[in-house]
C-alpha cells in the first residue's frame, strides 16, 4: 500500500475541509513547508497538494508555495485544483510538480486531457474523480452534476489515462472510514487503471481493509493530523508495502 499524505492549501496555509464545505475549514499548520519536511523526515516518498483556492476559482491560486516545497523537498509532488489549462500543466510540471491532477475539466473538456496525455504522458497526468451517491461533483466541489463517476472513468480511460484519484465527498475530512465499497468496484470494473482512494481513510484496519479490496495506493489527510494516523504509522505502513 502506496501511502500518500495530504496537504490542502488555503490561503497560504494547510488546512482540512469537512465534506468539501469552506465553511466547515480547520486550520491544520501556518506554515505547509515545514509540514511537508516533516512528511519527508518521516521517510515518505510522496505528497498529495490541493490548491483549495485555486479549485474553487479555476486558475491556479498557491503555484508559488507549491515550487517552493517541490524546491525545498525531494518528495514526488502530485497537485490538484483549478488545473484547467495546458499552460497551466505545463508551468506546475516544469517547476518541480511530478504529476497534476485534474478534475472539473475532465468532464467539462475531455479533449483538453486527451491532450494533455499526448503532450506530457499518463504519467504526469492524473485525472481526480469526486462524486457523491455515484455522481461527479466538479468546481471544488462546489456544483454537482448528473454523470455517474463510471462512465466519467470509462470516457477517461479511453483517452490514456490510468491513474484515477477517487474521493467520495460525502467521507472526506470526517474520519469515518473510506468508501470502500466504491472504490473496490470502480478498480474491478477498470483493471487497468489504478484507483488511489481517498476520503475518510482514519486508521490502519482502514488501509487493510483497501489493500484487502485491490487498492494498492491511499491518501490520507485529516487523520495524519489529528494523529489517528501519525506520520510513524504511515511511513511503516508504507515500508512494509514496498
Amino acid at each position: 500500500m502506496e501511502i500518500i499524505p495530504a496537504i490542502d492549501l488555503r490561503n497560504q496555509q494547510s488546512v482540512r475541509l469537512y465534506q468539501g464545505d469552506f465553511d466547515q475549514t480547520t486550520l491544520i499548520d501556518q506554515d505547509p513547508v515545514k509540514q511537508a519536511k516533516q512528511i519527508e523526515a518521516a521517510g515518505l516518498k510522496r505528497l498529495h497538494l490541493v490548491d483549495l483556492d485555486g479549485a474553487k476559482s479555476g486558475r491556479p491560486v498557491n503555484r508559488d508555495l507549491i515550487k517552493q516545497i517541490c524546491a525545498e523537498t525531494n518528495l514526488k509532488v502530485e497537485v490538484g485544483g483549478g488545473i484547467r489549462t495546458l499552460a497551466q500543466i505545463n508551468g506546475y510540471l516544469t517547476s518541480g510538480v511530478s504529476r497534476v491532477i485534474l478534475g472539473s475539466v475532465a468532464l467539462t473538456d475531455p479533449k483538453l486531457v486527451q491532450t494533455a496525455v499526448n503532450q506530457f504522458g499518463n504519467d504526469q497526468v492524473v485525472v481526480g474523480i469526486d462524486g457523491q451517491d455515484g455522481k461527479v461533483a466538479i468546481a471544488g466541489w462546489l456544483e454537482k452534476s448528473d454523470v455517474s463517476m463510471s462512465s466519467l472513468m470509462t470516457s477517461m480511460v479511453a483517452v490514456g489515462i490510468v491513474n484515477f484519484v477517487v474521493t467520495d465527498i460525502t467521507k472526506d475530512g470526517t474520519l469515518s472510514g473510506p468508501n470502500v465499497k466504491l472504490l473496490a468496484k470502480l478498480q474491478r470494473d477498470f483493471p487497468t487503471t489504478a484507483v488511489i482512494a481517498s476520503g475518510g481513510v482514519t486508521t490502519v484496519d482502514d488501509l487493510k481493509r483497501l489493500a484487502d479490496a485491490g487498492i494498492k495506493s491511499a491518501i490520507v489527510g485529516r487523520a495524519m493530523a489529528t494523529g489517528d494516523l501519525p506520520l510513524s504509522t504511515l511511513a511503516e505502513v508504507s515500508d512494509n508495502a514496498g
